[in-house]
């Protein structure tokens, strides 16, 4: 805190002030000087306004628990509904609108796939994000437990050619369902050749066939009589066959076909928000210092493989020639998104007048200023080429909140000289309040909308602090096919068809949390492009290349054509609340709901607090590793908290369970050096008290967001350790 540069009237870390003169600023056309005179500008004209809307969220909520603790019973959905309108809360919706975002890459417009979001604050896993537009879906199937562990077809250290023909097989029955020969299948394919701007296939008989569908056959590599890649499209996304000899798996086959590479993760969000753990200026710095390598396409991580050291860079876009014999290039990375935090935040990065300023200002600013590396689109890699930047804003509360996010936007285009609409934003629907007021929210964003999407732990975690008052809920199992979680499911993506956002944005879906049961993905998440969802989270490169087969199976376009002339989603059901009403939970169903939450919130927190890990897979009460961050904390303290305050457990039951699950997790994480053990000293445990923290300030922390207590417990651990 005491190394600042006082500048425009705002104090700056010397750190960060240096990255944003020395790294990010230059080949911008912007210097230090009027980017700090810019953020005191932005800081003077919104910082009231933002303090103001953070307010009214309290306000609000002070509402609703009055009217709860007066209307005790079964809620009357008419007189809910118009007590909300009288408050505020709900505002009715104005006249029929239609998005007119433009500038928007095809990426986002256009194309249907799987959807990444990674910490950008770890480089490796930024680059193996932002490379993950093309994988293998041969290692993505050979290393899963798609392709079954029988004897004989285990994963084991060497290539096991067992396994690797049942990945051949399922590879080739894909093929034959997303890009069909006109006769015969792929399976008896021995050779592929282009002749006359065709595909040809000859088979194991020696006859020869096309493509069922000729327009799937998009270009190829190398000599047309012997191609080493053949790149097929369908659905509007592609598919590269790779030939050639000499690699263990061609050898084994018919066609010398080694791989089969998916475009996977069409778009990537680099997060600075929930998988991340920034609590200071130092955090920010490897942030900013990354995405600005992004933007620059200099970015590099050495990776480390037994004693082998490897640098990791972007990867370059790809070449091909056309049927028609014209070159062309496909993009070799994913879309970059960029999530920022939630203007509740606010940091001491930068101070005015020694207080904090809000952490979003600082984020957009920053954020923008090294993007502008990439929007000339003179580098060797570029991001878009529309000319736009992506960025997601979380946590917004309504449509207010939004119009506030599209002026501070505005204000940041013009410091930085910006054409209007340049920034282009992504609505996450989170929050309960802006759930309800959805289309409203869009109104407000209607010409920068590129993004809505829906999140079923955030939001439940919403939905159950803000009806905190009106009684005990559901166990949480149960949430996931309550009447209001699946309304709002569909009304997410009816308000999205409604407006028109498909060709200008992506309506999306929520995160895949098991990233070691991908075949339970494969049954399960076809269900996001049914639903009329043109893209999904996944939580790796491997999921997105797997995720992909679903958008080959479904035309997200014209699945979404047919869901335009559905009925709307009803909003009396998003407001039915999910109370138990009466019912009793017997003890070892509380005791099993508790050490479940428990067990989740301490495997998070204990990385999130002593090693600043903000994302990771954390293995749940029965040892599955799901992906955890801090939504699906929040939604495990509100849970527990409710039930505390309902009485349907106890301080001390409460108490016993975490120190209980503490031990489960010591014994968890006990392959880790790096790992600092909660039991049995729980008091003197920065981790363990903060988990505790979570819960028992439930109900008191603003909206039930977790930083207010995970922040200062950051702070006091770094603090430990330099000490």
């Amino acid at each position: 805190m005491a190394d600042r540069i006082e500048i425009s009237g705002l104090e700056v870390d010397r750190g960060l002030y240096e990255l944003i003169d020395q790294e990010i600023a230059p080949g911008t056309g912007v210097d230090s000087a009027h980017f700090w005179q810019s953020m005191a500008g932005i800081i003077a004209a919104l910082g009231d306004s933002n303090k103001a809307l953070l307010e009214k969220r309290d306000r609000l909520q002070i509402q609703l628990d009055e009217w709860h603790k007066s209307h005790s019973g079964k809620i009357d959905p008419e007189q809910y509904r118009e007590f909300l309108l009288e408050i505020g809360y709900l505002q009715p919706e104005s006249e029929p609108f239609q998005v007119t975002t433009e500038n928007v890459d095809d990426e986002v417009a256009l194309i249907a796939g799987p959807q990444l979001v990674v910490p950008v604050d770890n480089a490796r896993y930024s680059l193996n994000a932002a490379n993950s537009r093309w994988y293998s879906l041969y290692d993505a199937l050979y290393g899963t437990d798609i392709i079954l562990e029988v004897e004989g077809c285990k994963r084991t250290s060497k290539y096991n050619p067992v396994r690797g023909q049942q990945v051949i097989s399922y590879v080739r029955n894909f093929l034959d369902q997303a890009v069909p020969l006109a006769v015969g299948s792929h399976s008896y394919a021995i050779r592929y050749k282009v002749r006359s701007g065709k595909l040809i296939v000859v088979m194991g008989d020696g006859s020869e066939t096309e493509l069922g569908g000729r327009e799937c056959f998009a270009g190829y590599r190398g000599d047309p009589e012997a191609p080493s890649a053949i790149l097929l499209k369908h659905n509007n996304l592609h598919i590269e066959i790779l030939i050639g000899e000499g690699f263990y798996i061609g050898q084994g086959d018919l066609a010398n076909i080694y791989d089969v590479r998916m475009e996977s993760a069409i778009t990537t969000i680099m997060d600075c928000e929930d998988s991340v753990a920034a609590v200071d200026a130092e955090d920010k710095i490897r942030i900013y210092r990354n995405w600005c390598g992004l933007m620059k396409g200099d970015l590099t991580a050495t990776v480390m493989r037994g004693s082998e050291a490897t640098e990791r860079s972007l990867n370059p876009d790809l070449e091909f020639i056309s049927p028609v014999d014209a070159a062309i290039t496909l993009p070799g990375r994913s879309l970059m998104f960029v999530r920022t935090v939630g203007s509740h935040m606010y940091t001491d990065a930068v101070t005015c007048g020694g207080a904090e300023i809000p952490e979003c200002f600082l984020d957009a600013m920053v954020i923008v200023l090294a993007a502008k590396h990439d929007l000339p689109g003179t580098g060797d890699f570029r991001n878009s080429r529309t000319g736009s930047v992506y960025i997601v804003k979380p946590k917004m509360h309504g449509p207010e909140e939004v119009a506030a996010a599209v002026s501070l936007f505005e204000m940041v285009e013009n410091a930085l000289g910006l054409e209007r609409n340049t920034l282009k934003i992504g609505i996450m629907d989170e929050e309960r309040r802006t759930t309800v007021n959805l289309k409203e929210c869009i109104r407000a964003a209607s010409e920068r909308v590129v993004f809505i999407n829906t999140g079923f732990l955030d939001r439940t975690g919403d939905e159950i602090h803000t009806s905190m008052e009106a009684g005990a809920m559901i166990p949480k199992s149960e949430i996931k096919n309550s009447r209001w979680l699946l309304a709002y499911e569909d009304w997410n993506v009816d308000i999205g068809l409604e407006v028109g956002l498909p060709g200008h944005g992506q309506v999306g879906k929520g995160m895949w949390a098991a990233p070691d049961n991908m075949a339970a993905m494969m049954e399960q998440k076809i269900a996001h492009p049914r639903a009329g969802a043109n893209t999904a989270w996944v939580p790796s490169p491997t999921a997105a290349s797997l995720h992909a087969m679903h958008y080959h199976q479904v035309d997200v376009a014209a699945r979404q054509q047919q869901l335009s002339v559905c009925a709307r989603a009803r909003l009396d059901d998003i407001l039915t609340i999910p109370l138990l009403d009466g019912r009793k939970i017997n003890e070892s169903d509380l005791i099993r709901e508790l050490e479940n939450n428990a067990q989740g919130i301490l495997g998070y927190v204990v990385r999130w607090i002593d090693q600043g890990i903000g994302c990771s897979k954390v293995p749940d009460i029965s040892d599955v590793e799901l992906m955890e961050d801090r939504a699906t904390l929040r939604i495990s303290s509100q849970h527990i908290a409710n039930w505390l305050y309902h009485g349907i457990t106890r301080e001390d039951q409460v108490r016993r369970v975490f120190e209980k699950m503490a031990e489960v997790v010591d014994r968890q994480n006990d392959h880790d050096p790096q790992y600092k053990y909660m039991a049995p000293d729980f008091e003197q445990s920065i981790a363990f008290q903060a988990a505790l923290d979570l819960v028992f300030k439930g109900r008191e922390v603003a909206n039930g967001y977790t930083e207010a207590v995970l922040h200062p417990r950051r702070r006091e651990a770094k603090a430990q350790v330099c000490g």
